[in-house]
């Protein structure tokens, strides 16, 4: 019983999960983070462009 606790206690693979866990999590949340950054700004460039093209004339020949 000693014997199994001393291997548990040693055992590192847990650790390695949860590095992978907390980094896919801080990768996730950047993520997230740069898509409310930037889609504030896409979506001003949008209306705008659609204005600008909304007020062109169209040639006909």
């Amino acid at each position: 019983m000693l014997n199994y606790i001393k291997n548990f206690r040693n055992d590192e693979d847990g650790a390695v999960t949860v590095d992978w866990v907390v980094l896919t999590a801080a990768l996730v949340g950047i993520g997230i983070a740069v898509i409310s950054t930037v889609s504030g700004g896409t979506t001003a460039m949008g209306d705008k462009m659609s204005t600008m093209l909304e007020a062109q004339k169209t040639a006909t020949y």
